[in-house]
């Protein structure tokens, strides 16, 4: 069977579960947001089309590309929802837990 035979998964299968620890109250109204602008796509072929997919989808609703952008954090007023640091998206959070985290359970779901 073909890749174009099998029903393929969509990106939002990669968000649940949630990951417990977060870097700042923003991440997970991120996390939710890009689950939600991805729940109709498909997962591409390959770990790095799926991960520049989700870089770009992040860069798209933060308005921050998390790996080129040298900042910590980034204040978005769309993912404020009350609390200390409301609002606040941890970009170190991103670069080193949460898209890798995303990559790997692409790899898992890509596995043969």
């Amino acid at each position: 069977m073909t890749r174009d035979e099998a029903i393929v998964p969509k990106m939002a299968e990669l968000f649940d579960p949630e990951p417990e620890r977060w870097g700042l109250r923003g991440d997970p109204h991120v996390w939710r947001a890009l689950r939600d602008h991805l729940s109709r796509t498909d997962v591409p072929a390959s770990v790095d089309e799926a991960v520049s997919l989700l870089r770009v989808a992040f860069s798209e609703l933060v308005g921050a590309d998390p790996v080129t952008n040298a900042e910590t954090s980034v204040y978005r007023e769309q993912f404020a929802h009350g609390g200390m640091s409301s609002g606040m998206v941890s970009l170190d959070t991103w670069r080193d837990r949460l898209l890798p985290l995303l990559a790997e359970r692409v790899r898992v779901l890509l596995k043969p």
